[in-house]
């Protein structure tokens, strides 16, 4: 959670309140962090981290994409922003479709 604040302070976002869900909350069995936060603002962020080996593919988009409407019925609002932390090489088309969807990759 700390790479996280601090890459985003460093980009000059704050946030008053961030926290952590579980992937076993929302019935996920990926390896990924999933927080909600809420800025000074008062917008919703959806950010999540994901660290693996092999590159991201137009299948993950799809599988970020369903993750991200269970997050939207569990929290029970939509959220302003969707940022995505990922450490693994990402597939062209995938950026694209990360970018149409109105995804922030970091």
């Amino acid at each position: 959670m700390q790479m996280v604040v601090d890459s985003l302070r460093q980009k000059g976002k704050i946030f008053k309140k961030m926290q952590e869900i579980s992937p076993k909350e929302l019935g996920i069995r990926n390896k990924i962090k999933i927080f909600h936060a809420t800025d000074m603002n008062g917008y919703f962020w959806a950010i999540f981290a994901v660290s693996q080996k092999s590159r991201i593919l137009m299948k993950d988009v799809h599988k970020f994409e369903e993750i991200y409407a269970k997050l939207t019925l569990f929290c029970d609002h939509n959220f302003k922003y969707k940022i995505l932390f990922i450490d693994a090489p990402l597939c062209s088309k995938a950026a694209k479709a990360f970018k149409e969807a109105g995804w922030k990759i970091q």
